[in-house]
């Protein structure tokens, strides 16, 4: 079984010849990008308290991943990216999230926001690549903000919270409420691209768990957005974005909120595959005392441990298969030159939902019986639980919403107010 095969990883610097050309950076095929992913996840597994401690991502991190060209993976090939599909983003998500999980959030975020981009107008996409093609943005896609049209653009101010790794990038994405003059009631909704020198950091991220993806709060003020850094909701919908004129891979013609929560699905079912190795790791050395004197066990004899690991297991194998079903799924109806379907879409954002509370409960059970060690703050299994859950407290995770929406469309009724 996959994960249960993870748990006992390591990285072999005595590689073969098949593994040296795996991990050649001329070699881009999914299969090899996994495997620069997974040779990360060591060095990722030793920097988790200090990125946690430091509340943000490090720095060798992010030069790690350029390094391996992991950020390339759905970057539009104009600009020397891959254009690869979403199942391979997802399982090079999964591998770096298993590392750790703070950067693993803010690494799938990321990544995915290479796609996003990838939709502006060309004009905008020059701004953040032409001359730094390893620029990376962070986002609130919340419309907390509000942009008035102007000639030649838009007026924007606001402030927007949960900002992960706006530490580490030079853009941030944020959602906005368009009006179409001063004075007016806003009357569409939108995404503006804002450069790092036109926006303010608010320090305010002191959170149970994701210590280290350092999501503050953003403030811009007063701020002209040119017109070509203005997407609106129907454009990232309609599968023919303004990027398209120069991106027209089907990447780019998959609409927006089919697919832009499976970053946060990733990163959550990749820190369960972790706390999982975590756990094997640990529970493998430990022993315990019986009531005769001198009788020791080891704890790995026990069959109540055994259920633990075997639904943990299994519950974290289901959600990522899941999950990479449902995103071969769309690029095969995108490649087939098909839309999506209702009924697919209301599946897909029910399948993340599914896939991240089957990823908790393992979470649950794996910390549940970490004993007394599991309560110490270097301890690994108690900050994979503390991180699952905190990622699993977002909206596009929640059950409640997902869920219902998935058994609205099954039931044959409206889907209601929820994007998908």
């Amino acid at each position: 079984m996959r994960v249960l095969a993870g748990a006992e990883r390591g990285y072999d610097r005595q590689m073969t010849a098949q593994t040296d050309h795996i991990m050649s950076p001329e070699n881009t095929t999914p299969d090899a990008l996994v495997a620069r992913a997974r040779a990360l996840v060591p060095g990722l597994r030793e920097r988790q308290r200090q990125t946690e401690q430091n509340g943000m991502i490090l720095p060798e991190a992010i030069e790690s991943f350029h390094a391996a060209g992991l950020y390339r993976i759905l970057q539009p090939k104009h600009y020397g990216g891959y254009e690869l599909g979403l199942d391979t983003f997802m399982r090079v998500a999964f591998e770096i999230a298993s590392g750790c999980g703070s950067t693993g959030w803010v690494f799938s975020t990321g990544l995915q926001h290479q796609w996003q981009i990838g939709m502006y107008p060309p004009e905008a996409q020059a701004e953040v690549w032409k001359d730094n093609p390893t620029a990376l943005a962070a986002s609130s896609y919340a419309p907390t903000g509000v942009a008035i049209a102007e000639e030649g653009g838009f007026r924007a101010a606001g402030k927007w919270s949960f900002c992960s790794g706006v530490d580490i990038c030079q853009w941030m994405i944020l959602g906005i409420r368009i009006a179409p003059a001063k004075g007016a009631d806003p009357t569409g909704v939108g995404f503006i691209l804002v450069p790092r020198d036109d926006f303010r950091v608010e320090k305010n991220w002191e959170v149970l768990g994701l210590i280290g993806t350092g999501s503050n709060d953003v403030v811009v003020e007063d701020l002209f957005v040119p017109a070509h850094r203005m997407l609106t909701h129907e454009q990232a919908q309609s599968g023919k974005p303004p990027g398209a004129v120069i991106n027209d891979g089907d990447l780019f013609k998959v609409p927006f909120f089919a697919a832009i929560s499976n970053c946060l699905c990733a990163a959550i079912l990749g820190m369960a595959q972790g706390a999982l190795a975590d756990y094997l790791a640990d529970v493998k050395d430990r022993q315990t005392r019986g009531a005769a004197v001198g009788v020791v066990r080891s704890v790995a004899d026990f069959m109540t441990i055994q259920l633990r690991v075997g639904e943990a297991a299994a519950s974290i194998d289901a959600a990522q298969q899941l999950v990479l079903r449902d995103c071969r799924d769309i690029m095969n109806t995108i490649a087939a030159g098909n839309e999506l379907t209702e009924a697919q879409r209301a599946r897909n954002k029910g399948d993340l939902g599914f896939a991240v509370r089957l990823c908790v409960r393992a979470a649950d059970l794996l910390f549940e019986s970490a004993g007394g060690m599991g309560l110490y703050g270097h301890n690994r299994v108690q900050r994979g639980w503390r991180d699952i859950h905190s990622g699993a407290k977002h909206i596009s995770m929640n059950w409640d919403a997902v869920g219902s929406l998935y058994g609205r469309i099954q039931l044959g009724l409206l889907p209601g107010p929820a994007q998908f």
